[in-house]
């Protein structure tokens, strides 16, 4: 979220424009009856809302839910893993796109410091999370690609996993050119010159990481090629905004309300239909047409601190 444009006059949500707790347990309950069986909290930064943790446990409770996930920024995961594990949390992802403090710094927008992070990271790592620890670093050609092999270097051996990705043009604020993609078969010879690489399959349909382990033991590493190499076939995701927009594509311009339905006299069958609906009219194929050349750079596209990764 640039400074610039988040600076300290802007005009963010209010608490009431944002679905209250009882309203996401609400969607999620009716999207489980739907056939959802893995839910995620993400960004802009999930651990910024005041008692995530009593919202975790109510997910886990919902009958049919088999995963509830976590991506943050890790900034302030330090001081809520322990909650976040005792209600039930299966999963963390962190965002962590360099080990190099300036080059951390300027991607995170001068607003963190990269030690306490990697703090929290070990940290949560040693809590034993039944789906562990994840990191996801987005790679960005002239940036911070040259600190990949030290990335996997440092998680090698620890458990934890992390997951190259390409960068991506979500939303339209961060002027990405393709010539900023580092492809992931790049990534892959590179890693593997140095510490030779599996290919393993996948875990389930829809998998959108694809998945190598080190060959020495070291542990497992992924790769996530939503440009070079699309997968919006095998896509399975919704993702549901704080202020109750329903998104079926990250590249999405425009999103289905839901919070004035949630709001009014509907009840449950009336969202089911809403939710169903939307997911079986959806058309999203925008990766694809970006390879086959039909997409419009200039093009309004939601951003990702709105709907996360």
């Amino acid at each position: 979220m640039p400074e610039a444009t988040y600076h300290e006059h802007f005009r963010f949500l209010q608490p009431k424009e944002r679905l209250s707790f009882d309203e996401i347990v609400r969607v999620a309950r009716a999207a489980v009856s739907l056939g959802v069986t893995k839910l995620r909290l993400t960004g802009g930064e999930p651990l910024l809302r005041p008692e995530l943790p009593s919202l975790v446990r109510r997910l886990v409770d919902i009958p049919g839910v088999e995963d509830v996930a976590l991506t943050t920024n890790g900034v302030l995961l330090d001081r809520h893993a322990m909650a976040l594990k005792d209600a039930g949390l299966g999963r963390v992802t962190v965002s962590l796109d360099s080990l190099d403090p300036a080059i951390f710094s300027r991607m995170s927008g001068g607003r963190a410091q990269l030690e306490p992070v990697l703090t929290a990271i070990e940290a949560a790592n040693a809590l034993s999370f039944p789906g562990g620890v994840k990191v996801n670093t987005v790679v960005q050609r002239g940036v911070n690609d040259i600190g990949v092999e030290d990335l996997a270097a440092r998680f090698r051996h620890t458990g934890i996993i992390v997951r190259f990705i390409e960068y991506m043009d979500v939303g339209t604020r961060n002027h990405w050119e393709l010539k900023e993609v580092v492809p992931s078969r790049d990534l892959v010879a590179r890693l593997n010159a140095r510490w030779p690489l599996e290919p393993l399959g996948p875990q389930y349909q829809g998998e959108v990481a694809r998945r190598y382990w080190y060959q020495d033991g070291g542990g497992e590493v992924g790769f996530i090629s939503s440009v070079t190499a699309p997968f919006c076939g095998d896509c399975s995701r919704a993702r549901l905004s704080s202020d109750g927009q329903i998104y079926t594509c990250l590249f999405a311009s425009e999103g289905t309300d839901l919070r004035g339905l949630l709001r009014s006299d509907a009840d449950d069958d009336a969202l089911r239909d809403r939710l169903a609906s939307v997911w079986q009219a959806r058309t999203d194929r925008y990766s694809e047409e970006r390879v086959a050349g039909k997409t419009n750079p200039a093009s309004h596209r939601i951003e990702m601190n709105y709907i996360g990764g």
